[in-house]
């Protein structure tokens, strides 16, 4: 039985929803505040919730990826009585399943549902938990989010752009999609765009016969031949030199090409995957990129996050690739200490996963026979950003480091995050007394906690359970 959340606090409205939905075997709950969507989604599985985006509490939409991530990770309408382009678009990017204005038919929400439910129990059946993802870490909602997108096109042929910063991985994802289709046992070829030079570009991609050019000794098979029922992987496509754009146009449409020196075309029947760091859309719109080609290449788009936009799979990451690198060193794998932990969680690295690879090889050298790395192990230029974040942005100016100024009275990152931590908890507890009516039980089971752990977090923050 499908179970759904309504959060909204427009009460008449809900319950109509509520009432107009329960007829079909559906078990629907309803709640008028976010914090107690929150608490409901992360003890109890929804299938679909719906959100309001201007709730008493807060904003829907600055909620909708953790509500995503909770429990079962349920699919997200969002319904708004003031809608604009932006929170539509930021709504869609985070992962809403639809957006919805108010007023809106009763039959056009049940609509919507009944797709998101189909949805979500043809998703159960996909590849996506026999994936085969080596080297690839994480397990937050937009991890999670990446691979079903790999499940999804593995098993076509359908050209795949993927975009993300430089260091997220996008030739990791690319290999993934490879080794999970069907093409698994043929080529993976990497072409790298922005190291071709302009006057072998041709050549290296097409192939040349001998004697085409000065120098060519002997015909050389080039890398789109050897891509042949393969996958041709074109990284840092937007690097591609615009005369080449156009040649390279043709190729994809027609899977066909000439080296050079030669009197016929040949074939190659490769599966296209392309990566850029660069926005396409922008170069095409500046005439850097030619639109015609991107239309061909964004058949299917994978958008890798950053690594500080899912920090939650920080540790994980560092754990699997801290493994991996002393297995291939030959030495004990190496434990994290919690204040090295607090280190990686608080830098930003610019450089994502591929800095952070970096670092703990860095971190792991300096370790030695230590079986501990300490983040006094990490990169110097690391620990020099971190320090100078404790003091606020920037290097401080000598006259900020004499005793006459106020770097003695800064107050250390770790008191500073208790205080916040506990002001949080101390809120949280106050919500869920006043949403329970102070029902021990009831709050038990909605925090998931213990009573003697809850009676533990009343004493701690002075709180009383009576009203």
């Amino acid at each position: 039985m499908a179970k759904v959340l309504i959060i909204d606090d427009d009460e008449l409205f809900s319950g109509a929803l509520q009432e107009a939905l329960g007829g079909g075997g559906m078990e629907i709950h309803c709640c008028s505040r976010l914090l107690q969507g929150l608490m409901f989604v992360r003890v109890e599985d929804f299938d679909v919730v719906f959100l309001d985006v201007m709730l008493p509490d807060g904003n829907g939409l600055a909620y909708l990826e953790e509500i995503r991530g909770c429990g079962s990770q349920p699919e997200v309408i969002i319904l708004t009585g003031a809608g604009t382009a932006d929170s539509a678009e930021l709504a869609i990017e985070c992962g809403a399943w639809d957006y919805i204005q108010k007023p809106s038919s009763i039959g056009a929400m049940r609509f919507q549902l009944a797709r998101a439910l189909q949805y979500r129990e043809e998703k159960g059946k996909t590849r996506r938990n026999s994936l085969h993802i080596e080297g690839i870490a994480g397990s937050s909602r937009k991890m999670k989010d990446c691979l079903e997108v790999i499940a999804e096109v593995a098993a076509t042929d359908v050209t795949v752009l993927i975009t993300g910063e430089t260091g997220t991985g996008k030739e990791l994802f690319a290999h993934a999609i490879h080794r999970n289709s069907n093409r698994a046992g043929k080529n993976f070829i990497v072409v790298d765009c922005a190291a071709l030079q302009e006057n072998l570009t041709e050549s290296v991609l097409f192939g040349h016969e001998k004697g085409a050019f000065t120098g060519a000794a002997q015909s050389h098979k080039g890398l789109i031949k050897h891509a042949d029922e393969g996958t041709l992987f074109l990284d840092e496509i937007g690097e591609l030199p615009l005369n080449m754009q156009k040649v390279f146009l043709r190729v994809l449409q027609e899977r066909r090409f000439r080296p050079l020196g030669a009197s016929r075309e040949e074939s190659s029947e490769f599966r296209l995957i392309a990566a850029t760091n660069r926005n396409l859309n922008e170069m095409a719109e500046a005439g850097l990129f030619r639109k015609d080609l991107l239309y061909r290449l964004d058949g299917h788009n994978i958008k890798l996050p950053s690594l500080r936009e899912h920090k939650e799979d920080m540790v994980e990451i560092a754990i699997h690739h801290t493994a991996k690198i002393c297995r291939r060193s030959g030495i004990d794998i190496k434990k994290l200490s919690p204040d090295f932990v607090d280190a990686l969680l608080a830098y930003d690295w610019p450089g994502n996963v591929r800095e952070l690879v970096h670092a703990l090889e860095r971190a792991i050298a300096s370790a030695l026979s230590s079986p501990t790395i300490f983040r006094r192990h990490l990169p110097t230029t690391i620990r020099v950003r971190l320090a100078q974040q404790t003091l606020g942005a920037g290097t401080p100016a000598p006259d900020d480091l004499s005793p006459q100024g106020d770097f003695r009275g800064c107050p250390k990152l770790k008191d500073v995050r208790e205080a916040a931590y506990a002001e949080i908890e101390k809120k949280y507890l106050r919500n869920l007394l006043e949403m329970t009516a102070g029902n021990i039980d009831q709050a038990c089971s909605l925090s998931a906690l213990s009573r003697r752990r809850l009676y533990e977090l009343l004493k701690k923050h002075s709180i009383s359970t009576k009203n």
